[in-house]
Formats: structure tokens, C-alpha cells, sequence
């Protein structure tokens, strides 16, 4: 049995413990503190369990609004424009999910670990990444209350746009560079390969 309540939730929004509530649609619980949040706009609905059910415990949902777009969730394919980089990490505004288009701000991170599959010491973010660059990403987890954590370390994930310093939109010449057709000119990045 559901019982929607007119209370609406925010992403990041603490709904109770995991002890007393599962995460259904549109919330998940934290790992690192065993409580339930939300993840989405929307209200709030409990659902309780069959009353010969093993586990006694209600489901949480948040329900989005009918305008809403699509949500990141662990496992999906995400776009993502590169806002700002770091020594140890990028920050990215998720713009589609599984090819939707996003209504909601959305944030990524890509941590140093997270860049590539090997070489992982080696990795340098501001080699892998420029800001205006759009790179495809695997959502890792939901991450902290502000953003997801993204990852590029499979070959077809990674930068697959690249503006260079003249205003041209870079070609992939390797796993490892991309080069301004305008200018000639080779900048590092860790790029996606392109399905043929």
C-alpha cells in the first residue's frame, strides 16, 4: 500500500535511515553513513511492505514532476561539459543521461583514480581534460549530496569534443591527442574511442 504525502523532496535531502526505510525510485542510501536521500525533485511517497514480508521496512520514493528530464543513476552513460580542473579532479554539468537530455543541474566529478584503466599514476588531469570539454562518462555512484562520481576509464569513454585555443573543434588523432584542423596545433586529452 502507497501513501503519497504532499511533501516535496530536494536532491541531497535526508529522508531517514536506512535501518527504518529501503530506497526505492528517486532516492538512494549513502554508504558512508547509512542514511536515505533523495536524488531528485519531487514528493515523497511510502510504501509499505506485505504484511508477510521478511523485511518490515517501508520504501521511500520521490516522484518527479511531469517536466522532468532524465536522472543519473550508477551504471549510466552520461555527456558532460567540463566546468573546472583540478590537480586531483574535474568537475562536469551532466547535459544528457542514456542520450536524454537533462531539465535539472546535475553535477559530475572524474577523481585522478577514474581517468584511465592503467597508468593511473601517471594520470594528469590537465592533461586529460580542458574546460568547454564534452566527454562521454559511466556514473560510478551517486557520491556526495552535490555530485556524482564519473568515470572515463574504459577506451570509449573520455573527451569525444574538444574546442581548441582558435575556436576549432579538435580532431582525435590517438588515444592520447586531439589537433586544431585550423591551426595544426596538438593538445593532450583523454580521448573516447570512436565507435567505426
Amino acid at each position: 500500500m502507497s501513501i503519497a504525502m504532499e511533501e516535496l523532496a530536494t536532491p541531497g535531502q535526508e529522508l531517514g535511515k536506512a535501518s527504518e526505510l529501503k530506497a526505492g525510485k528517486g532516492a538512494y542510501v549513502s554508504t558512508e553513513n547509512g542514511t536515505t536521500y533523495a536524488s531528485l525533485t519531487g514528493f515523497l511517497s511510502l510504501i509499505r511492505p506485505p504484511s508477510d514480508s521478511v523485511d518490515q521496512r517501508s520504501t521511500v520514493e520521490v516522484t518527479g514532476h511531469k517536466a522532468h528530464g532524465a536522472v543519473p543513476q550508477p551504471g549510466s552513460i552520461v555527456f558532460a561539459r567540463v566546468t573546472k580542473v583540478m590537480a586531483r579532479t574535474a568537475t562536469a554539468d551532466v547535459v544528457c543521461v542514456d542520450s536524454k537530455s537533462v531539465r535539472e543541474k546535475f553535477t559530475g566529478i572524474i577523481r585522478h583514480q577514474d581517468v584511465r584503466a592503467t597508468e593511473i599514476d601517471k594520470v594528469d588531469m590537465h592533461l586529460s581534460f580542458r574546460p568547454g570539454d564534452i566527454v562521454r562518462a559511466l556514473v560510478l555512484s551517486l557520491g556526495d549530496a552535490r555530485a556524482y562520481y564519473l568515470s572515463t576509464a574504459k577506451n570509449e569513454l573520455g573527451v569525444v569534443s574538444a574546442e581548441s585555443v582558435s575556436g576549432g573543434t579538435m580532431v582525435p588523432i590517438s588515444w592520447t591527442e586531439m589537433q586544431c584542423p585550423l591551426t595544426g596545433q596538438v593538445e593532450p586529452r583523454k580521448v573516447a574511442k570512436v565507435e567505426a
